[in-house]
C-alpha cells in the first residue's frame, strides 16, 4: 500500500491521515528513521490529542502494511509483475526486478485509486494543508528511536509536487520510479519500459478489488 491506498478513509481526520503517510514520508525525508508499533502504541491514547490521532494513523499504516503485504493476492500479482518486467529487462541479473514487481503493484494501486476517485485524491491534498509539519516532527521525534532532520521540510514538499496524480499515467510513473531508484542507487529505466508499465497497470486493475477488499468495502 502506498500514501492514497493508506488514507483515503481519513479525510476527515487530518493528524491522523499526517500518520498513516509519516513511515513513507520518513524513508524519503530521513531514510534510516523508523516508526515501531512498540514505540508508538503509548502515545496513542484515544484522548483526541494531535500526538494520539497522529500515533493512531501510524499504527494504522503499520498494522495496513502487514495485511496487505501478507496478503495471498499482493504476493502473486507482485510476483507476476516480477515476472513482466525480467522479460522485459533481460539483461537485469540483480533483485530490481522483484523491487519493481513489488513497488508498482502499490504506486499502480494509488494511481487507479485516483482516477476511480479522483475527488477524494483533491480532499486528500486539502486536508494536509491543515496540518503543521513541525508539530508532526516533534511529536513522531517522541515516537520514533532516532530524531528525524528533514521530515517538517518534506511535508510541504510533498504537498507541492502532488505527485500521486502522476501514478496512473505510464510516462510519468516511469519518471517518478527513476527517481526511486536513483534514491535506493539502482539504475534508471529506459524509456521503453513504459510499455511495460502498461501491461501491469491492466494487469493491477483487473485484480484491484482482489487487492484491496476492505477499502473497496468502506469507501465505495
Amino acid at each position: 500500500m502506498n500514501y492514497f491506498s493508506h488514507g483515503i478513509r481519513f479525510l476527515d481526520r487530518p493528524y491522523f491521515l499526517a500518520g498513516t503517510a509519516v513511515p513513507d514520508w520518513l524513508r524519503v525525508s530521513d531514510n534510516g528513521v523508523r516508526v515501531r508499533s512498540k514505540n508508538v502504541q503509548p502515545f496513542a491514547l484515544n484522548d483526541g490529542s494531535i500526538r494520539s490521532e497522529l500515533a493512531a494513523g501510524i499504527l494504522q499504516h503499520l498494522h495496513d502494511d502487514d495485511a496487505f503485504h501478507g496478503a495471498a493476492s499482493f504476493i502473486q500479482i507482485s510476483a507476476q509483475l516480477a515476472v513482466l518486467f525480467r522479460k522485459s529487462l533481460p539483461q537485469d541479473e540483480g533483485m530490481r526486478t522483484g523491487f519493481l514487481g513489488h513497488i508498482v503493484t502499490e504506486l499502480l494501486l494509488d494511481g487507479i485509486l485516483a482516477e476511480r476517485f479522483p475527488d477524494r485524491l483533491r480532499a486528500y491534498y486539502l486536508a494536509l494543508t491543515q496540518i503543521d509539519p513541525q508539530v508532526v516532527l516533534s511529536h513522531v521525534n517522541e515516537m520514533a528511536r532516532d530524531p528525524a532532520q528533514r521530515l517538517a521540510e518534506f511535508i510541504p514538499l510533498f504537498h507541492r509536487e502532488q505527485f500521486l496524480w502522476d501514478y496512473g499515467n505510464a510516462n510519468r510513473l516511469l519518471h517518478r520510479l527513476n527517481q526511486v531508484l536513483r534514491r535506493v542507487k539502482l539504475p534508471p529505466l529506459p524509456a521503453e519500459f513504459r510499455q511495460s508499465l502498461e501491461a501491469a497497470k491492466s494487469i493491477v486493475n483487473k485484480e484491484f478489488e482482489r487487492l484491496l477488499p476492505f477499502l473497496i468495502d468502506e469507501i465505495a
